[in-house]
């Protein structure tokens, strides 16, 4: 699924110009930054309450498909500019960060990783 559509579907606030044409191969939610990279793979969209500029790396070593931070909390200034330079799709949403994977759930979109 393409990440506009996925953006529009959960009617996502965009905080960076970045084109979301890429396709969307799973999804993942964590605020630990070590799980993010030790379990997330290319073509993930991330769903976090994390603000700050770390994220922004994260996606980047990654190659993550996009962030969502979730609960209505905004990115520090300097997070938008680094998604910015660094071509990373971001986003937020006043809604949790539980209802909005379970929103990804229900269009199809699975999770990165399952244990065992």
């Amino acid at each position: 699924m393409q990440l506009a559509s996925i953006a529009q579907s959960l009617g996502l606030t965009p905080k960076t110009d970045i084109a979301a044409d890429v396709e969307v191969a799973s999804g993942y939610a964590s605020d630990l930054l070590s799980d993010v990279l030790a379990r997330g793979k290319a073509g993930t969209l991330w769903v976090t309450n994390h603000k700050h500029v770390n994220i922004v790396g994260v996606a980047v070593m990654l190659n993550l498909a996009g962030v969502i931070i979730a609960g209505g909390t905004e990115p520090d200034p300097g997070t938008v500019e680094k998604a910015i330079e660094e071509n990373v799709p971001l986003y937020t949403s006043d809604l949790s960060l539980y209802e909005i994977v379970g929103r990804m759930y229900e269009l199809g979109i699975r999770g990165c990783w399952s244990p065992g």
